[in-house]
């Protein structure tokens, strides 16, 4: 008898069944435990004395029928914004971390401007660096200057890239130097080593906290509406001003969620991923 004719015994086969069972009544536990819940605050919020003022402010079905085509054009502006965004903070992080990790005395200047780099744009909040680049920048009236949305886009890069930076310098310096040791006795320069040996592994072990960081970026790429382009969010704000009604905000809000649902199941299988990659599994 193979092993593809072996039959399973009797003991197993109840143990099969067991968990199948278990499974099944976790499933339906978890179900009508979500529906109670559900249910209970349904009732709360709806049987609130001020519901129905709320319901005509925020959740005008109409109006946000209306508001959905402007809403939806400017969000178009944010996806290309998030996806520009997102390339320029990752590659700037990619460079700044290099240049923390460079050993040697000759390279102490260029460390310490790296880390003042860090210092300051993890300890500025974004508003103030937005408001200085579109708002301060211009005032200059330097020829060649880019529009409001390009400085915009650049203050996003600047604030993200120092965040990003440190997440690369925790991958780069997770890599065992033991392995750096062994690629420069194979006569590998201090370029290849990094390109061939560091980097492909330290990416692959900070990709969730990457990841995290992209969707945070996909949320305040709305606040440069502050400097007046027309994104989603500040086609909400003059579909507001136009109807009185919050509506529009609703809209732009649900729109930026399901946005960032695909990045955010990305995110959760990397996560996961990495997770049976270390745990053996």
């Amino acid at each position: 008898m193979t092993l593809l004719d072996r039959v399973p015994s009797e003991a197993q086969l109840r143990r099969t069944a067991y968990r199948r069972r278990q499974t099944v009544y976790s499933v339906l536990v978890a179900a009508c435990s979500t529906a109670t819940l559900g249910t209970l605050l349904v009732i709360a919020v709806t049987g609130a004395p001020g519901w129905d003022r709320v319901r005509r402010s925020f959740l005008d079905p109409a109006i946000a029928r209306d508001a959905l085509p402007t809403v939806l054009s400017g969000l178009w502006l944010n996806v290309r914004l998030l996806v520009c965004c997102a390339f320029g903070a990752l590659l700037l992080g990619l460079v700044i971390a290099a240049l923390r990790t460079l050993r040697g005395p000759v390279f102490f200047p260029v460390r310490a401007l790296a880390a003042g780099y860090t210092y300051t744009f993890r300890g500025l909040p974004l508003i103030i660096v937005l408001y200085l680049l579109t708002l301060g920048v211009p005032g200059l009236r330097l020829q060649g200057m880019p529009p409001v949305l390009v400085l915009g886009g650049i203050a996003l890069v600047l604030t993200y890239g120092g965040y990003l930076a440190e997440v690369f310098r925790a991958g780069i310096e997770s890599v065992h130097h033991s392995q750096l040791a062994a690629a420069r006795s194979l006569g590998l320069t201090h370029r290849q080593t990094m390109r061939h040996v560091v980097l492909p592994q330290a990416v692959r072990r900070v990709a969730p906290p990457l990841l995290n960081d992209v969707v945070a970026l996909q949320k305040d790429v709305g606040l440069v509406s502050l400097a007046g382009p027309i994104d989603a969010v500040r086609a909400a704000q003059i579909a507001t001003a136009q109807t009185f009604n919050y509506t529009p905000y609703i809209v732009a809000g649900v729109l930026f969620v399901l946005l960032a649902i695909p990045l955010i199941a990305v995110t959760d299988w990397v996560t996961l991923r990495a997770a049976r990659r270390q745990s053996g599994g």
